[in-house]
């Protein structure tokens, strides 16, 4: 396992050594022991499994209290995942990074608390998305950013992608920046 740091503060991809043949592959996608001493968590609170078509994007949403930090990884087919630095004292506050998780990479992305995330699926398989938080969801204290916000010009791989009400409707940076949440962990 290697533990890449990214453009933004605290945030890592963790690259995994998948080892595979003709008959198929084995990849350890977490192992404890591995992540001691880092800035990634090794214990959880919450594991998430989400499938999704191809073609659909979700998010970008966060957990304000308690803050979730996220682990995330691909089981099947193939992702562009986002996270956005939403913590309004760090010095990397709007910035974002985007990379292809999938399940023949087996990279996983490690999002802190603080972060927003979202995904949207890439190619013509449903996508096979797990991920472990450290806090357990709260429907009273999550929110959003909507997915196409200009002031944070993400560049997803999608131009008309296929969204969930909700998400269509989330706020925009300039709202989530003249009212940011209470982070509380």
């Amino acid at each position: 396992m290697t533990l890449e740091k990214l453009n933004c503060e605290g945030l890592a991809l963790v690259k995994r050594r998948l080892l595979g043949d003709e008959r198929g592959f084995f990849v350890e996608r977490f192992k404890a022991s591995d992540f001691e001493g880092t800035a990634v968590p090794t214990t959880f609170a919450q594991v998430n499994h989400s499938r999704s078509a191809p073609g659909v994007l979700r998010g970008i949403h966060y957990q304000y209290s308690p803050a979730q930090g996220k682990l995330v990884g691909v089981t099947r087919g193939r992702i562009w995942d986002v996270a956005v630095d939403l913590r309004p004292d760090s010095v990397t506050f709007g910035q974002h990074f985007g990379t292809e998780l999938s399940d023949m990479n087996a990279n996983l992305l490690w999002i802190p608390p603080g972060f927003g995330h979202g995904f949207c699926v890439v190619g013509d398989e449903v996508a096979d998305v797990l991920y472990m938080a450290t806090a357990e969801y709260n429907s009273a204290t999550e929110n959003g950013i909507v997915w196409n916000d200009p002031d944070l010009a993400i560049e997803w791989p999608l131009s008309e992608p296929q969204l969930s009400q909700r998400d269509g409707e989330l706020q925009t940076f300039a709202e989530y920046r003249a009212n940011p949440p209470a982070w509380q962990e």
